[in-house]
C-alpha cells in the first residue's frame, strides 16, 4: 500500500522538487515524511511561513547549485590541484554567499527569524577577490603575478621576432619561394621553398606539399628564436602551475568555512522551496493540535485548478470520528477524501495547505484503500485487492490514525459486500481513529445513521442538469441519483420502473416520475454473408467447350473438364492445359454458341497420336495406350 502514490502526495513532491535548487534539498524533499514532534512541526510550518513572507518581501533568493563545489573542495584537500574552471566555480560560490547575505540582510528590517541565517554565511571576501584577480576566463589571468605578466610579453614578443624573421628571408629569396606568405607546420614558423632551391635556404625541412613541388623550411634563425620560445613556455608553465596551487592550497585550508556555507545554502534551499511551493499554489498556514479533531474550510485539492474547484467544507474528531459519504457517481465522493488527507499529510509535512482556514489534528499514520487494485501479474480481481488493502489498513490502525477508504464493499455480490463494508466500518469505529468512507450501500447509510461516533454525508448533485455540485453535506445520507441520471439520459421509462421495483419494492418504485421514452431499435447494419454455391450449379455453369476468361491475366480458354467436387475445373489455353479454380474463371462464350450438338472436341483437346490410337481402338484391338497430359 502506497499512501503517498494514492492520495497523490508523490505528485505534490515532484512539484516541491521543481523549486529546490540544489540536489541535496531535492533529495530532502523526496524523502520528506510526516514528522511525529509536535515541537519539530511547528517550526516546520513556521519556518514555511517566514520563507513565504520573506519570498513575499523581498522577491526570489539568489541561490545556487552548491554540488559541483563539494566535489571542488575534497580535490583540494586531498592536495591536487584546481584547474582555472574549479577555481572559478569556488569563487562564484562565494559571490553566491555574498549575495544571499545581502539579501538576508534586507529581511533583518522585517524581523523575519529566517533573515538571521545571515550570521552563520562567511563569504570569505579575500578569498574570492583572490580567486577573481586571478582566474579570468577559465584561465590564469596575465596579470596574475608580475613575472607570468613578463614571461607571456617576452613570449609575445619572442613569436612577433620569429615571424618578421621568416617574412625578412622571403623577402629576399623571392625567386626562391612557391607563395607569398609564410606558414605555420607543426607549431614551427615555415616559408614555402620551391624544391630546386633547396639548398639556397639555410634551415631545415619541416613538411612538403601534396605533389612534392614545394618544401616547407624553417630558416635557422626562426629556428634560435623557436627554442628561446620553448624556454619561455616551461617558465611560464611553472608559473602558472605556482599560481594554481597557490589558489587551491587556500581553498583547501577554508574548506571546512565554505562546505558550511555550502550547508547552509542547501538548508535555506529546502526552507525557501516551501515558501515558493505556498506562493504557487495559494496556500495557508494550518493551526496543528493533538485532540483528534480536524477543521477545513474552504478547502481545496491542490492539484485542481482553483477557477473550477468548488470549496470543501469539512469537520471531524470528537463525536465525529467516522463520516460515511454517500451521492453520485461522479459527484467528488473520492476528490473529497483525496482532498481532506492530501492536505492533513501536507501539514503535518511541515506545508502550508490549500484551505482558506484550517486545524489539522496529527497524526501517527496515514491509511488508505482507494482504486480497484487489480494485478494480473500477481492474479488479484478488484476485490481480493481490496480486501488486501483493507486488512493491511486494519493490521495498522491505532487511535492517532487517519484512514479513508473508496467504495467500501465494492467489487462483489452486493448482499456480502454490504456485510463486509459494515464489519470493516465496524473494525474502524473500534479502533478511535478518524476515518472517512464512501460507499453507496443503503444498509451503510442505516448504519452510521444508528451509530454513535459516526455520521452520514452526501455529495449534492443538480437533477436539472445532470452536473455534481461537488458539496459535502455532514449529517444527511445520499442518493446515487442513477435512476435521475439513467432518466435524464434517455431510458425508457418502463425500465426505470423495472430497476426501481427491483431495488426498492413496488411501493417505494411508484414515487418516481420518469419520462424516458421508448427504446428506437435501429437493429444495425445487414450482415453480407458469402453465398454458398452448390456443385450441381457449378457443373451446369461450366461445360465442355464454353469458351472462359482466365483471371487475373484475363486468358481465353476452353473447359475441358468440368468442375469437380473441389470446385476446380480444367482449362485449354495456348500451348497448355491448367487446373484452375471456378472462382477465378468467367464464362465468356456458351458451347452451345461455338460449336454444333455432336460436335467432337477431341479434335480440340487430343493430340494427333491419341485420335489415330482411339481411331484403331474402335476398328481392332491394339496394345497402344492413349496418354493424357
Amino acid at each position: 500500500m502506497n499512501t503517498e502514490k494514492q492520495i497523490e502526495f508523490d505528485k505534490i513532491k515532484e512539484l516541491w522538487m521543481g523549486f529546490a535548487v540544489t540536489e541535496k534539498a531535492r533529495e530532502r524533499i523526496a524523502g520528506v515524511s510526516f514528522y511525529l514532534s509536535e515541537r519539530e512541526l511547528r517550526k516546520q510550518i513556521k519556518d514555511t511561513s517566514d520563507g513565504k513572507m520573506l519570498m513575499e518581501r523581498l522577491g526570489v533568493p539568489p541561490l545556487q547549485g552548491v554540488d559541483e563545489v563539494k566535489d571542488i573542495l575534497t580535490v583540494a584537500e586531498k592536495g591536487g590541484c584546481l584547474i582555472p574552471y574549479q577555481l572559478e566555480r569556488v569563487e562564484k560560490a562565494l559571490a553566491a554567499v555574498r549575495r544571499l547575505r545581502d539579501y538576508l540582510k534586507k529581511g533583518k528590517s522585517f524581523e523575519n527569524p529566517l533573515a538571521y541565517y545571515e550570521e552563520n554565511l562567511d563569504e570569505m571576501g579575500e578569498i574570492r577577490e583572490e580567486i577573481g584577480r586571478q582566474i579570468r576566463g577559465d584561465r590564469v589571468d596575465d596579470y596574475a603575478s608580475g613575472k607570468l605578466c613578463q614571461l607571456r610579453s617576452q613570449m609575445i614578443k619572442c613569436e612577433e621576432q620569429m615571424k618578421q624573421k621568416a617574412e625578412q628571408i622571403m623577402r629576399s629569396h623571392r625567386e626562391c619561394m612557391a607563395d607569398s606568405y609564410c606558414t605555420l607546420r607543426n607549431g614551427r614558423i615555415c616559408v614555402p621553398v620551391k624544391k630546386e632551391f633547396k639548398l639556397r635556404i639555410s634551415g631545415s625541412v619541416i613538411g612538403k606539399s601534396s605533389t612534392g613541388n614545394t618544401l616547407f623550411v624553417e630558416p635557422s634563425g626562426v629556428a634560435r628564436l623557436y627554442e628561446e620560445l620553448e624556454l619561455l613556455k616551461i617558465s611560464e608553465e611553472n608559473e602558472v602551475y605556482r599560481i594554481l596551487y597557490t589558489l587551491t592550497a587556500m581553498v583547501g585550508e577554508a574548506a571546512d568555512r565554505i562546505r558550511g556555507n555550502m550547508e547552509m545554502i542547501e538548508k535555506l534551499d529546502f526552507i525557501l522551496s516551501k515558501g515558493k511551493l505556498s506562493m504557487e499554489m495559494d496556500a495557508r498556514e494550518p493551526a496543528v493540535n493533538t485532540e483528534r479533531r480536524i477543521l477545513l474550510r474552504d478547502a481545496r485539492h491542490p492539484l485542481m485548478d482553483k477557477q473550477i474547484n468548488v470549496p470543501l467544507q469539512f469537520e471531524a474528531g470528537g463525536s465525529r470520528r467516522g463520516i460515511v459519504i454517500t451521492g453520485p457517481n461522479t459527484g467528488g465522493k473520492t476528490v473529497t477524501i483525496k482532498t481532506v488527507m492530501l492536505n492533513c499529510m501536507m501539514a503535518q509535512c511541515g506545508l502550508h495547505v490549500t484551505c482558506g482556514e484550517a486545524d489539522i489534528c496529527m497524526s501517527n499514520s496515514y491509511l488508505c484503500d482507494i482504486g480497484d487494485g487489480q494485478n494480473l501479474a500477481e492474479n488479484l480481481s478488484t476485490f481480493s485487492a481490496h480486501i488486501k488493502n483493507v486488512l493491511e489498513v486494519l493490521s495498522g490502525i491505532s487511535k492517532d490514525s487517519l484512514v479513508i477508504m473508496d467504495e467500501l464493499g465494492s467489487g462483489t455480490d452486493p448482499a456480502e459486500g454490504m456485510g463486509i463494508a459494515i464489519a470493516i466500518l465496524e473494525e474502524l469505529r473500534k479502533s478511535g481513529a478518524i476515518f472517512l468512507v464512501t460507499t453507496h450501500y443503503p444498509e451503510v447509510k442505516e448504519y452510521a445513521k444508528k451509530t454513535p461516533d459516526v455520521m452520514n454525508a452526501r455529495m449534492t448533485f443538480d437533477r436539472e442538469t445532470l452536473k455534481p455540485t461537488y458539496q459535502m453535506v455532514i449529517g444527511e445520507a445520499g442518493e446515487s441519483c442513477a435512476f435521475y441520471i439513467a432518466d435524464r439520459l434517455g431510458m425508457p421509462k418502463e425500465m426505470l420502473k423495472v430497476a426501481a421495483r427491483a431495488a426498492y419494492g413496488q411501493e417505494a418504485s411508484e414515487r418516481y416520475c420518469f419520462r424516458g421514452e421508448a427504446l428506437r431499435n435501429t437493429g444495425g447494419g445487414r450482415i453480407s454473408r458469402i453465398r454458398q454455391v452448390k456443385r450441381e450449379e457449378l457443373s451446369e455453369k461450366y461445360k465442355r467447350g464454353d469458351s472462359v476468361m482466365v483471371y487475373p491475366d484475363k486468358k481465353i480458354g476452353i473447359v475441358c473438364e468440368p468442375v469437380n467436387e473441389k470446385g476446380v475445373l480444367r482449362v485449354q489455353l495456348p500451348g497448355k492445359k491448367i487446373w484452375i479454380n471456378h472462382k477465378r474463371v468467367k464464362l465468356h462464350v456458351a458451347a452451345e454458341k461455338l460449336y454444333p450438338e455432336d460436335y467432337d472436341f477431341s479434335v480440340i483437346f487430343d493430340t494427333v497420336e491419341n485420335r489415330k490410337i482411339r481411331h484403331d481402338m474402335e476398328r481392332k484391338y491394339t496394345q497402344e495406350v492413349i496418354r493424357y497430359e
